[in-house]
């Protein structure tokens, strides 16, 4: 018995390094080969599947402007990146989020909450060169082929030596680990080509290293902090000190004197920018969602967390129990809005029934998931089934659709919730609350040298105004101004 496993794993070995031979390939980046189970052509046909999702998840930010820069400094990068052939699209997404990444096949977005907390041209050149790296690096791709290759051994272990199966959740534990080192060595690569890319079209990437700064203070004021070793990116800190070394090596190896900052034209340009949520995309007050461009309202459980986005708005309990899904039916009645919604969220309805809302039609069902049919036959415990109450609303020629979901142990305790939120759906008729606007970023010209809390003082700011700002400027309260230095101030908007 013990040969034949020995047989089969072997056999399995050969199989798998002869697949891993006829996958090597060159990486543009390194030069050397390197195991690649996905072919360009189908990084390609990813990331123009991927885009049209993140568009419609997140939205774009409409700035001609900030799109024209963004535009012409990525196709300058790519031109001199290690995969120039590459047509390159660059988008800016419409989150308050302080986020850029990259998807394979060239597309690289930004988020208009990283482009506000940018301080120079420097700064966003930096990061766009670290997210054209992971592309011309092919990090994803990589990323792909390894877990395809070591999850097939892990699997091969598994399935001939009953040792190993005894130490297969350690072993996936380890697999794990093992992937997040992977991702941290991209990072790095990354990091790497983004101080090389920006130098080689102008910009001193010193100022890349001092954007991690901020992102480290980002997130010490919101409380985060996780040890690197189970992170997927190294720490901002460690990244600020390697960053500036290498600075340091790339510009005296090519000799680069004069390279841009670009503070001031920065500054110009995203003056008057949307600065975090955007009001008109639906907000929360007063434990009330309100939607002025849609025009309607519903109540939001107290303490619950909400998560907004053009496609959806998320509610969830904070102790994890409970979560409330609103989005739209692209059908037109509600009976054909009731049967997709059974049909392609595989559910069982166990009841149904025509309602009002707020004197608007509706139909309610309370169901449970379908059983997939792997698992007909097999006893299911109680405290893994879900149950579900939905209700379907028509307003305004639109359907909108509510889930709320739990396990089927502690649904009696939401139910009331859940029929509360989507029982008191209702129009938004409220001028106050339809006339709503949004922050936005203002640049300031300072006019005499002080400490930026001083000028921050006699604009009558708040101690968290205050601090905000001084992390939006990558400045403390104490650094000294100069006369017509400009910097951002937050213009708050009525809501």
């Amino acid at each position: 018995m013990y040969r034949i496993k020995s047989n089969l794993l072997a056999t399995i070995a050969i199989i798998i390094m002869c697949l891993v031979i006829q996958a090597c390939a060159v990486n543009p980046v390194t030069g050397k080969k390197e195991i690649m189970l996905v072919s360009e052509a189908q990084e390609l046909a990813m990331g123009q599947q991927a885009d049209p999702g993140i568009i419609a998840n997140f939205g774009l930010y409409n700035n001609e402007q900030m799109q024209s820069f963004i535009n012409e400094k990525g196709k300058e990068m790519g031109a001199i990146s290690h995969k120039p052939d590459l047509d390159y699209q660059f988008r800016i997404l419409d989150s308050p989020v302080v986020n850029a990444f990259a998807v394979p096949g060239g597309y690289v977005y930004f988020t208009r909450g990283i482009m506000a907390h940018f301080n120079n041209e420097a700064e966003f050149a930096g990061v766009l060169g670290h997210e054209i790296g992971h592309i011309t690096a092919r990090h994803s791709a990589a990323q792909m082929s390894k877990q395809q290759l070591y999850g097939g051994l892990f699997v091969a272990g598994m399935i001939v030596s009953e040792e190993f199966r005894q130490f297969g959740e350690l072993g996936q534990q380890a697999l794990g680990m093992m992937f997040l080192k992977f991702g941290r060595d991209d990072e790095s690569q990354s990091d790497e080509l983004g101080v090389d890319y920006s130098t080689q079209i102008g910009y001193d990437s010193h100022e890349m290293a001092n954007f991690f700064g901020v992102l480290h203070r980002i997130q010490s004021r919101a409380g985060v902090s996780i040890p690197e070793f189970q992170s997927t990116h190294p720490d901002p800190v460690n990244r600020f000190n390697r960053v500036h070394e290498m600075s340091d090596a790339y510009q005296a190896e090519l000799g680069a004197t004069n390279l841009k900052i670009g503070r001031d034209s920065y500054l110009r340009m995203i003056d008057g920018m949307t600065y975090g949520e955007d009001p008109k995309q639906g907000y929360v007050k007063y434990n009330t969602f309100f939607h002025p461009e849609l025009k309607f309202h519903f109540p939001v459980p107290p303490e619950w967390q909400v998560v907004n986005t053009p496609q959806m708005v998320q509610m969830a309990s904070t102790d994890g129990k409970a979560l409330m899904l609103m989005t739209l039916s692209q059908q037109k009645t509600l009976q054909a809005a009731a049967q997709e919604t059974v049909e392609q969220d595989g559910l069982e309805v166990l009841e149904s029934s025509q309602i009002n809302v707020n004197r608007l039609p509706a139909i309610a069902m309370l169901s449970k998931l379908k059983q997939n049919p792997q698992q007909q036959g097999q006893q299911q415990q109680p405290q893994q089934d879900l149950r579900i109450l939905t209700y379907l609303i028509q307003y305004n020629d639109l359907i909108y659709k509510f889930h709320g979901l739990s396990q089927t142990v502690d649904f009696n305790n939401f139910s009331r919730i859940f029929q509360n939120t989507m029982g008191n759906f209702d129009r938004l008729t409220d001028p106050a609350r339809i006339n709503v606007t949004a922050d936005v970023i203002q640049v300031a010209q300072v006019n005499r040298a002080e400490a930026l809390g001083s000028a921050l003082n006699r604009m009558r700011l708040s101690a968290d105004d205050q601090h905000e700002i001084a992390i939006l400027n990558n400045m403390e309260l104490e650094d000294v101004l100069q006369p017509g230095q400009l910097i951002k101030t937050i213009r708050r908007g009525r809501k």
